[in-house]
């Protein structure tokens, strides 16, 4: 079938607008032009945008001072992920956290992922949008960045991801406001200068035993399946504010649990074992000690025991004769009798 066109009278070539285009019938049909002409029009949408950089979302990344080769190669994933992310250098731990906001405002950015390291082993995240609000803190526990994992997929760099989010979101009203804050964050401005006009992974955020599990999968086009190529993070919700990095709580997490007092739960638990054993030890001892109550002896061991033959007694009325004791001669010694022998 071939197609022809129809322009409308004033359209500009800056703007565009629907299309009209009408299918040629095939010779054998006999149907008047007219109601063939009403079949075969088919109207084609306008284009969605004009090909310009509309979204100018811009996520900056970056951590404060102690965190870990870990944590520096999770970032660097994020940043590979997400092409229109930005980093900074460390910030100092002293420094309060509304300082976040004027490092974004000098980046011109209006998102921020911060992580934040305590006490050299304890990772928390934070996801803003910087600088009215909101924000979320979040525990980050089980970290596997793309180095570790070696998974066998690979996707292109700067392509655009799928955002898959679990059913769970859409219940609570807490989890409506992270997914529409992740959707923000994580996916990629149409148009964005860096990035491809490809879709090739996608990222799932599950909610299972009161956190959020974050993968990455690569498309394969061939059979169209899923394959992990990382990295993956497990995100421990703590709590939800109204402003940027402060203000006032939206949500509390009843379930957390903070890891000092988890640690110190494992530290009393073990602590028990040991006063247990000692316990265990020192009622053995006592039992030892003890002394041992009598068994009574049992009346029926003696039923097949048969007596020895009894012998005469004997009585002595005589003493016994004295013994005999031979007196040995003195004998001199060898070499006296030799020298007597040799005289």
């Amino acid at each position: 079938m071939a197609a022809s066109k129809r322009k409308r009278g004033g359209e500009g070539p800056a703007t565009k607008k629907s299309k009209k285009g009408k299918f040629v019938a095939d010779e054998g049909e006999t149907r008047t032009e007219t109601e063939q002409e009403k079949r075969n029009e088919v109207t084609v949408p306008a284009p969605v945008s004009m090909g310009k950089w509309t979204n100018k979302e811009r996520v900056l990344i970056f951590s404060s001072r102690g965190v870990n080769y870990r944590t520096r190669h999770l970032m660097q994933d994020l940043r590979t992920m997400m092409p229109h992310s930005k980093a900074d250098t460390k910030m100092d731990r002293k420094d309060k956290l509304f300082v976040v906001n004027e490092v974004c405002e000098i980046k011109n950015c209006n998102k921020c992922l911060f992580f934040e390291a305590k006490k050299k082993q304890d990772l928390y995240m934070w996801i803003s949008n910087c600088p009215h609000g909101p924000s979320a803190k979040f525990l980050v526990q089980n970290i596997h960045t793309l180095a570790e994992l070696k998974m066998t997929g690979n996707c292109l760099k700067g392509s655009r991801p799928l955002l898959s989010f679990d059913p769970k979101f859409d219940k609570d009203p807490h989890y409506a406001l992270l997914k529409e804050l992740f959707i923000q964050t994580f996916s990629t401005p149409c148009y964005h200068p860096k990035s491809q006009p490809f879709v090739d992974h996608v990222y799932t955020f599950s909610i299972a035993d009161d956190r959020i599990w974050f993968r990455n999968y690569q498309i394969i086009e061939e059979d169209a399946s899923l394959v992990e190529i990382g990295p993956r993070f497990v995100l421990n919700l703590i709590k939800i504010f109204q402003g940027s990095f402060g203000g006032p709580t939206l949500y509390d997490n009843p379930n957390f649990q903070s890891p000092n007092l988890h640690r110190a739960q494992l530290r009393l638990a073990a602590a028990a074992k040991v006063r247990e054993r000692q316990m265990v030890k020192e009622i053995r001892k006592m039992k030892r000690k003890e002394t041992k109550e009598l068994v009574d002896d049992d009346v029926t061991a003696d039923v097949f025991v048969t007596p020895g033959e009894e012998k005469p007694l004997k009585i002595q009325t005589e003493p016994p004769p004295p013994k005999v004791v031979k007196k040995n001669k003195h004998k001199a010694f060898k070499r006296q009798r030799m020298q007597r022998r040799g005289r």
